[in-house]
């Protein structure tokens, strides 16, 4: 069976030629891997007879095929000798007690910042407390600027993206989809375009907030807001971390909406928030208590309700995925 997945950077192409019994991958015109695969109770990995030693390369993008092929599949056993040092280092590979054989493990596939986050800095942040609004937190990173995150997504086709927002490339569509009747009905923000001026460059001078516009194919969707917990409002309504992070989310497409959608957008959307910063452990959002439809899809994929509560403007539901959970079962494809 041969297929093409489009690869990072997007210009270029990965393709395969998978078999039962065999994976050749090349990227574009250039070969990166041919493996023999051996199925038992885990899949394992071999080197075809005179193929020159693994690049790190050629092993992520295997790693990448067969998980993204196969969203059941969470482990990969590679008989290597000698693996990329790099594979090592970073987790994507991982010794076991026999020699020449190393696990690369789902949870930790990914896990890996590359390439979803391009050339974002690996490292975290510094950890430097200080005191803001009355409450002690980190010192935050200075807020990112253009493409943060961008994955293929094998369900729908299609690349699944999130950038910044521009305020003034973005004001008039985020305007449109604020005055929707179904987006106010919860968010009761609508307004003129100067009041959402003002609303969105509030939010860019606030440090503990991040505002992204998410992305099918480059054409623009929903609006996402991304939040450090312990400097926001929710902060005092449970046991909040220095690096619980959270979410508001608005679909303003139409054509986007529905469950499969939800599927991969909120999956990008929870995915890119924890590559962010690996110190974050729980994603929280707080939906209004009565919006069933959006806490159903929520708790379809690992989220759960951790109680309700009143915020001063609504009753509300604490939502909240922790990191474990997410990457443990993750179905990412």
């Amino acid at each position: 069976m041969t297929a093409v997945f489009p690869f990072q950077p997007r210009w270029r192409d990965l393709s395969a030629d998978l078999t039962d019994t065999r994976l050749s991958l090349t990227d574009g015109q250039h070969p990166l891997i041919d493996l023999r695969l051996e199925r038992g109770d885990t899949l394992e990995l071999h080197l075809q007879d005179g193929h020159p030693g693994a690049s790190l390369q050629g092993v992520w993008a295997a790693c990448y095929w067969l998980f993204a092929s196969d969203p059941a599949c969470q482990q990969l056993t590679w008989h290597l000798d000698p693996p990329p040092p790099a594979a090592l280092r970073s987790g994507l590979l991982r010794a076991t007690e026999v020699a020449g054989h190393y696990q690369c493990l789902r949870s930790l596939f990914w896990q890996q910042p590359r390439p979803w986050t391009g050339d974002a800095p690996v490292a975290a942040y510094p950890q430097h407390m200080v005191i803001s609004g009355g409450k002690r937190h980190p010192l935050r990173a200075p807020k990112p600027v253009g493409e943060v995150y961008r994955r293929f997504d094998a369900r729908l086709g299609s690349w699944i993206s999130l950038r910044t927002l521009d305020i003034e490339a973005d004001l008039e569509r985020f305007n449109r989809w604020q005055n929707t009747p179904r987006v106010m009905d919860f968010w009761e923000e609508g307004g003129t375009l100067e009041r959402h001026r003002q609303f969105l460059e509030t939010l860019a001078a606030d440090p503990h907030t991040v505002t992204l516009i998410g992305c099918i194919d480059d054409q623009p969707f929903a609006y996402f807001e991304v939040y450090w917990a312990k400097e926001d409002r929710i902060a005092p309504f449970y046991d909040v971390d220095d690096y619980d992070r959270g979410i508001h989310m608005l679909v303003g497409e139409q054509a986007h909406r529905g469950p499969h959608k939800v599927a991969s957008w909120l999956s990008a959307l929870t995915h890119y928030v924890f590559l962010d910063d690996p110190r974050t452990q729980r994603v929280v959002a707080e939906p209004r208590a009565d919006n069933a439809k959006m806490i159903g899809y929520m708790q379809s994929h690992g989220f759960h309700c951790e109680k309700e509560f009143n915020f001063p403007h609504k009753r509300a539901a604490l939502m909240m995925q922790s990191r474990e959970r997410f990457f443990e079962g993750c179905e990412l494809v």
